[in-house]
């Protein structure tokens, strides 16, 4: 069996090394992949948002199941031309990724669905938003509309911030076309929470409970990044909540998405906030998180191809989906100055320390230069460690962090510490 995985990040090495364990051996390729996949699956020079190409090599190389990991190639519209050539993917159609691919859209399929989230404004002229931003209150959350690798939110906490942040993103173009348009939100005072599923348009199967910490510095401060680390279960997703959640939030979803003549297939992310018990949807993405794939698919116990190829044939009720009775954490390494100007290519060292005592070593933006593997991007390294506890989760992951090195290198050290100090 061919497989194909589209990406180059963390999450795509993650989405491999599972693939890889699966007994039915499968021949995989990674488009581009990085330098951590390369030992896994046979890496192609093709960009994931090179849709022409990716399906000629899927094509030539008669592949039997795509899987694309960023949002950008959904976004374009990737399944619907593979579907079209009779080619098998998992992932979401163009129209139904518009759930991520903007905030506008998915706030308006959340109101058909009724589904609790921030009262927000949406505004295509920046001076409306400015007048709007002098009268809410504070703190107020400004988002851009488009995607923006997860840093086009900002929650302001004076209206001098909110200002700036409107005019950064409509005049400045900061987030480039992603942020001219925005969107004017209630601020949500809870605790974040990520709960994935597998759906194939009609069944959902919920994954493991999340925490990804979005702040660049210890204690949830700084500004807000593609993500610093995350841990898997998170106590704050009990199972009461996650049955919540998926009856109140994941099902209606898909049912709409399904209602309006564009089903949802592959995996459907809901970030959210959760205040005084209650869950409310801060946003939807249309693919696995990153970092939440490197503590989440380490606990699946289901052999991962069968997942997907239920959903991609619609037979996801025919499937019992098994997870492990264990912990992930996943430590963000990045380079210093992210998700501000950083530099790249520097050496990284201790990269023999991979998979040791229970820890994994996953690559998100990393290169090959003159025989050593370097820096090439604001986050490098994921490692992920796993225990039966999540105090033994995080120790594994910490005692591998310290053996690994590059100039400018950057960690939190807190990967966990809400649940660990509950």
């Amino acid at each position: 069996m061919k497989i194909l995985v589209v990406g180059s990040g963390g999450r795509e090495h993650t989405m491999v090394w599972k693939l890889a364990q699966s007994p039915r051996r499968p021949h995989l390729y990674c488009a581009p992949g990085n330098t951590g996949i390369e030992s896994l699956a046979t890496c192609m020079p093709i960009k994931a948002d090179d849709i022409a190409g990716l399906k000629a090599f899927v094509m030539h190389e008669q592949i039997d199941l795509t899987l694309v990991g960023p949002e950008a190639p959904l976004a374009l519209g990737i399944a619907d031309e593979f579907r079209k050539a009779k080619l098998k993917i998992f992932g979401p159609t163009k129209n139904a990724a518009r759930l991520e691919a903007s905030k506008i859209f998915s706030k308006d399929i959340m109101a058909q669905a009724k589904i609790p989230t921030a009262r927000a404004r949406h505004f295509v002229k920046q001076a409306d938003a400015l007048a709007y931003v002098e009268q809410h209150e504070l703190p107020v959350v400004i988002k851009a509309d488009g995607l923006a690798q997860g840093k086009g939110v900002i929650i302001a906490t004076t209206r001098e911030q909110a200002r700036e942040a409107i005019i950064d993103s409509m005049d400045k173009g900061v987030f480039g076309q992603a942020g001219k348009h925005v969107l004017v939100e209630q601020f949500l005072d809870g605790e974040e929470l990520t709960i994935m599923a597998f759906t194939d348009g009609r069944t959902v199967a919920p994954m493991l409970p999340a925490q990804d910490h979005k702040r660049v510095g210890d204690g949830d401060t700084g500004l807000n990044t593609g993500g610093m680390g995350a841990y898997c279960p998170a106590p704050l997703g009990t199972s009461a909540l996650r049955e919540q959640v998926a009856r109140e939030v994941l099902q209606p979803i898909v049912d709409t998405m399904s209602r309006l003549g564009s089903p949802f297939q592959g995996v459907l992310y809901a970030g959210i906030m959760v205040v005084k018990g209650v869950p409310y949807v801060l946003e939807f993405n249309a693919r696995m998180g990153d970092p939440e794939t490197q503590v989440v698919l380490p606990l699946l116990k289901t052999d991962l191809i069968d997942v997907v190829e239920a959903v991609v044939e619609h037979r996801l009720d025919h499937l019992a989906v098994e997870w492990h009775d264990d912990c992930a954490v996943c430590v963000v390494l990045t380079s210093g100055g992210y998700p501000g100007i950083y530099q790249n290519g520097f050496p990284i060292r201790g990269l023999n320390a991979k998979e040791r005592g229970g820890t994994i070593v996953f690559h998100a933006g990393t290169a090959r230069k003159n025989g050593e593997i370097v820096t090439a991007g604001g986050r490098v390294l994921g490692i992920t460690g796993r225990g039966k506890t999540l105090a033994e989760a995080q120790g594994q992951a910490y005692h591998t962090v310290k053996s690994i090195s590059f100039d400018g290198c950057h960690y939190r050290k807190d990967i966990a510490y809400r649940a660990l100090n509950r």
